[in-house]
């Protein structure tokens, strides 16, 4: 293992969000039962934070219609941080009534939630049906609440990087948004690229722009694989600073709007090459490599990361 550049981080946090954003945009219905399989086997390969669920309308989304029965079946060590996805108010009414009760020695059923909207209008109104305006002040509501309520708030600000219908979304509006997140309470703003369309070079100037204009946020980079270019994402935003990233086990997932937007980068394919680099990340790429056969073989076809193909890199003696 070499060690990491001078201008690159000594250690990276990955948050998995297959269980969610994975699941979520998966043709199929994982049985309740796999679900809480897998993210108890996820939650023991050395991963800090799951993104477990989300608190959606059963007709829209039925994929995570089994929300509140996940979050009460699964098995997640203390130390791993559980978060769930939170649309609006009446999702958090509901992910709150699941808080406290069945607590284990004193622990709650998830530690954080995730709130999102687009920075492009087109794409906010495609994905919920409100203006970015309607999204800034029903989040805000939301996002009060859950801090009030001792949860930890990270605010996911999709197509950050560039929107199918609207073209180039002006840095600008990401940071304008992104500030309004924060005076809210958001403690960590994450910059989604949602539909594959950032090249390295737009990710390292805009990470750039943004590092200094939200002081005391944890800032990170979610970034999809669309067009082959979310590792070169990764390492763009590597070298502006960013050392939180957000990735999908099995390279699962992707954004019901518009059609052919694919899955988010593998986290395996993230934690081989972070680790080549000599970065650390705390997680174990073999148990996580598990994992990604696990699911593969529960939706019996081939999955899109590379690292569940390839294996490891082995230098040999």
């Amino acid at each position: 293992m070499n060690a990491p550049a001078p201008d690159l981080p000594r250690a990276v946090n990955v948050r998995e969000v297959g269980p969610r954003d994975g699941f979520q945009n998966e043709p199929e219905i994982i049985p309740t039962e796999r679900k809480v399989e897998l993210i108890d086997a996820l939650a023991r390969t050395g991963l800090p934070r799951i993104e477990v669920t989300s608190f959606v309308r059963a007709d829209v989304i039925p994929q995570l219609a089994d929300a509140a029965e996940v979050l009460v079946a699964i098995d997640v060590p203390p130390e791993v941080s559980v978060s769930v996805l939170i649309p609006n108010e009446r999702g958090l009414d509901a992910a709150l009534e699941l808080l406290e009760p069945g607590a284990v020695d004193g622990r709650r059923r998830f530690d954080e939630i995730n709130v999102f909207l687009s920075a492009s209008e087109t794409h906010n109104r495609k994905n919920v049906n409100r203006s970015i305006e309607e999204s800034l002040a029903g989040l805000e509501v939301v996002l009060g609440r859950a801090r009030e309520a001792g949860l930890r708030c990270e605010a996911v600000i999709s197509t950050s990087f560039g929107c199918p219908y609207e073209g180039r979304v002006p840095p600008e509006r990401v940071l304008e948004i992104a500030r309004r997140l924060k005076g809210a309470g958001a403690q960590e703003i994450g910059f989604g690229d949602t539909t594959g369309m950032a090249n390295p070079r737009q990710v390292g100037e805009l990470f750039a722009l943004w590092s200094d204009g939200l002081p005391g946020v944890e800032l990170t980079a979610h970034f999809h694989n669309t067009r082959g270019q979310g590792l070169a994402n990764v390492l763009a935003a590597l070298h502006a600073g960013i050392d939180s990233y957000e990735s999908s086990f099995g390279e699962l997932g992707g954004c019901p709007v518009p059609a052919g937007a694919t899955g988010n980068i593998a986290t395996e394919d993230l934690v081989s090459m972070l680790s080549e680099m000599g970065i650390e990340t705390g997680i174990d790429l073999p148990a996580l490599l598990a994992c990604a056969r696990r699911v593969q073989a529960i939706l019996g076809r081939p999955l899109g990361s590379h690292t569940l193909v390839a294996g490891p890199v082995e230098w040999g003696s």
